[in-house]
């Protein structure tokens, strides 16, 4: 339902239940606040906490669920990162998985960095910093990868090397969900780390990067 009304109700067409914009403008006052409303229907698909789990696997469940979901509502990401504040639905979330770390021992200046440190991801979506998911003819691709194998050797060979999937939002060569997992697991293990560290960033100069989190 969502993703029918992003695409439809922009000019006034029906969206399939037989309403037109002006329609739906009756119950909201404008766009954002319609999307607003669809971005917190979609939060509210993603499964409840595990009670009496770990923290960790609770979380990465939490995590993945949030990922099932918005990987059936592509249009979510986009959405989210527009909104020019969190949505109601989105602030219960992300207190709950405060409230989630809180209860697995983790201090409040931990959880404000592991927060940080999540980003995006505890939605369920990663921001890449290029989209080559375009260049999908394979005669261009291997024109690439001989130009790139005689400037960039190391980006070719890792090119090369990739697990391939057709299907990957990331781009061509990533298997998507092992790439979100594969990064989900390393932050929760450091996270884990921190937490039996006691660690803290009293006295970490934030302008000249302090010291090594975990280190001396």
């Amino acid at each position: 339902m969502g993703r029918r009304w992003v695409t439809t109700t922009g000019d006034g067409r029906p969206d399939g239940f037989g309403r037109t914009r002006a329609a739906l403008y009756k119950h909201v006052a404008n766009k954002e606040e319609l999307l607003d409303g669809m971005v917190d229907v979609v939060v509210g698909e993603i499964d409840p906490p595990v009670h009496g789990a770990d923290w960790k696997g609770a979380v990465r469940q939490r995590i993945l669920s949030a990922r099932r979901v918005l990987l059936r509502h592509l249009w979510m990401p986009r959405a989210i990162e527009a909104r020019s504040n969190p949505t109601p639905a989105v602030l219960e979330y992300m207190d709950s998985m405060i409230g989630m770390f809180r209860a697995g021992g983790f201090s409040v200046d931990l959880t404000h960095h592991v927060m940080h440190a999540m980003g995006s991801r505890m939605l369920g979506f990663t921001q890449e910093l290029f989209d080559d998911s375009q260049a999908s003819d394979l005669d261009v691709q291997a024109d690439v990868l001989r130009e790139l194998a005689g400037r960039y050797p190391h980006i070719a060979e890792m090119a090369t090397a990739a697990a391939h999937d057709e299907e990957s939002i990331v781009g061509r060569g990533c298997d998507d969900q092992f790439e979100f997992e594969f990064a989900l697991d390393l932050l929760l293990d450091g996270f884990e780390r921190l937490r039996q560290q006691g660690w803290t960033s009293t006295g970490r100069s934030r302008r000249d990067g302090g010291t090594t989190p975990g280190g001396g």
